[in-house]
């Protein structure tokens, strides 16, 4: 259902949102005004100097009646509420889980700008191309401060936060440029922090990847820096220093020293990389030296990025 006064809907997801937002608003709306109409009602019926009858009814009577308008005004309010917190949660959790094959771009936020680094080596500022029809997951961080990724016509807007990884994911339904906001006040030009999402026909897509695939894939870039900080000479095969493995970590549950286990997800392997005496792995020493300070977000992102492929 489109609303008038509402953008464009050009998600998956957005004519869902806009379906519980009209839904909220007339049972919301409508109480209110059912409110003010009783209040008018009692008000002119019981004004001073009517004739209004005002005797008391029968105790018995008067109970009844009580007792059924208190069933009433809890158990009505209740079941709308339910019905709300239900349809609310199950749109969030389909908002909240990324398909599995999602098309991957990792997102770093920075005052004042996107930035945006396709799986396949293309990078964008303030700009993002995706294709129409098929599931774009976004694994996004801030260099500085709180950050907020905002796209109206998609009904998306989340978080970008300093030192983790928080995800989005959308499917463009059609062709065309979207704006692409900042929601979260970042700083003195926080206004200028603005950008567009251009959704391409597939084909139209794989031709604007063609025409821009100037640089090496972003596993290409984070298997050279794998190599560069000296990371294969514990990691790597035939290595004289006893570390964890790393061929086909991604995604695998991790035994951990101190009982627990974790999924090596994209925060995983962020802090086993900034912070690895955090969770260190079970029958391994903390040896491991910390890169924090020393790797930026998008050097992170593409070092992440073949870890993840490493078979």
């Amino acid at each position: 259902m489109k609303l008038p006064f509402l953008p464009e809907v050009a998600s998956t997801l957005g004519e869902r949102v806009d379906a519980l937002f009209a839904a909220v608003a007339l049972v919301t709306g409508a109480v209110a005004l059912a409110v003010v109409a009783l209040l008018v009602i009692f008000a002119l019926k019981y004004r001073r100097g009517s004739r209004a009858d005002r005797r008391r009814a029968p105790e018995a009577v008067r109970l009844r009646i009580e007792r059924r308008l208190e069933v009433a005004w809890i158990g009505i309010p209740m079941l709308l509420f339910s019905a709300a917190f239900a349809w609310a949660a199950a749109l969030y959790f389909d908002h909240a889980a990324p398909p599995d094959g999602a098309l991957e771009i990792a997102v770093v936020a920075k005052q004042w700008m996107w930035k945006l680094q396709h799986a396949t080596g293309q990078r964008e500022i303030d700009e993002l191309h995706v294709p129409v029809g098929i599931p774009v997951k976004l694994v996004m961080t801030s260099q500085d401060a709180i950050h907020s990724f905002y796209i109206p016509a998609f009904r998306l807007k989340q978080d970008v936060l300093p030192g983790r990884y928080t995800v989005l994911w959308f499917t463009a339904t059609h062709a065309g440029e979207y704006h692409l906001f900042c929601a979260e006040y970042c700083g003195t030009d926080h206004s200028r922090m603005i950008g567009r999402v251009v959704a391409l026909d597939p084909a139209q897509f794989q031709r604007w990847l063609a025409a821009n695939n100037a640089e090496p894939t972003m596993a290409a870039r984070g298997e050279a820096l794998f190599g560069a900080l000296g990371c294969g000479g514990c990691h790597g095969p035939g290595s004289a220093v006893r570390a964890p493995p790393l061929e086909g970590l991604y995604g695998r549950p991790v035994a951990l020293a101190d009982g627990r286990t974790v999924t090596a997800d994209e925060r995983y392997l962020r802090d086993a990389i900034l912070l690895p005496a955090k969770e260190v792995v079970a029958g391994y020493a903390p040896v491991m030296p910390s890169f924090s300070g020393q790797i930026p977000e998008g050097d992170l992102l593409d070092l992440i990025a073949y870890l993840k492929r490493v078979t």
